[in-house]
């Protein structure tokens, strides 16, 4: 008797709301993957073939070769080490200073804990284009001999991480901080009590109880640094130090781009983010869900 409920239940007719509801869910999700596959199926054809019948026609030929030509002229593997060797760092030096201020402001009572979370978030309702003209000045400068390839914070790899460490650290701190309010603080209590030191109590018991807030803002970090242009193109004036979001300039002719080309150039930029995700998606997940049900 208790089968046939439950059956009745599984069997249940779907509501017209409900019906309406998956039928707009599948018709966003194909509106935001529609330019997505139409890049996949440019970067499959040659050129020639799009030139003739038009980007709207049915493909007689596909190959990879826009893929490997986009490799090599664009020159990838340099401008990947040189995108890493930003993002990096960026993204562990961002992720260490914002959970020692979200560790401060949420562990610790003082009087103007509040005012500092709100100084380091204030940052990001800063637009970026209102103080790159006193930035860029700045960084011109300021002189660093031997410190950079260029002596100076200007075109060179350090003045990007830096540029990123303060505009990501703000969104970074507030997010954690409220990870971290979350916790017991019988546990703060209790190692304090043990005589546990502050380093300790932040490196060894709050620190690893954050890991899903950690790997889903490492997630959107690397991301969002990974695909940055505007800092890169303002700040950097070497060609070879650009990160891989200006390699496709390169395959940009000065009187013809192949759009095929493009396209599958920047399909093959879109590999590391994607690479990222897939390997934290489920603490991403976590991290986004875990904070939702404490309280």
């Amino acid at each position: 008797m208790s089968g046939t409920t439950a059956g009745a239940k599984r069997r249940a007719p779907l509501r017209p709301a409900r019906v309406l509801l998956h039928v707009f869910l599948d018709a966003t999700a194909l509106a935001w993957l529609a330019p997505l596959l139409w890049a996949v199926l440019s970067a499959l054809r040659p050129y020639g073939e799009t030139s003739a019948k038009g980007y709207v026609s049915w493909p007689d030929e596909l190959s990879l070769d826009n893929f490997e030509n986009a490799f090599r002229q664009s020159d990838m593997p340099h401008y990947f080490a040189t995108t890493a060797v930003i993002a990096v760092p960026a993204v562990l030096l961002t992720l260490f200073l914002s959970s020692c201020v979200a560790f401060h402001v949420s562990r610790f009572d003082f009087r103007l804990n509040l005012t500092l979370l709100l100084v380091f978030t204030a940052g990001n309702l800063l637009p970026q284009q209102v103080v790159i003209t006193p930035l860029y000045r700045l960084y011109l400068l300021t002189d660093l001999p031997g410190v950079t390839t260029s002596g100076k914070l200007y075109d060179s790899a350090l003045g990007l991480v830096l540029i990123h460490v303060a505009f990501q650290s703000g969104f970074c701190a507030f997010v954690l901080s409220n990870y971290m309010r979350s916790l017991p603080h019988e546990l703060t209590e209790a190692a304090l009590v043990d005589g546990a030191s502050v380093w300790r109590l932040y490196w060894q018991i709050t620190l690893p109880l954050c890991r899903p807030a950690m790997a889903a803002l490492a997630t959107l970090l690397s991301i969002w640094i990974y695909n940055d242009f505007f800092w890169a193109l303002v700040l950097i004036s070497t060609g070879a130090n650009m990160p891989i979001t200006s390699a496709l300039n390169n395959l940009s002719g000065q009187y013809f781009t192949d759009p095929n080309l493009v396209a599958a150039g920047s399909l093959l930029t879109a590999v590391p983010t994607l690479l990222v995700y897939f390997a934290l998606q489920r603490q991403f997940v976590n991290g986004l869900t875990l904070g939702s049900s404490k309280g």
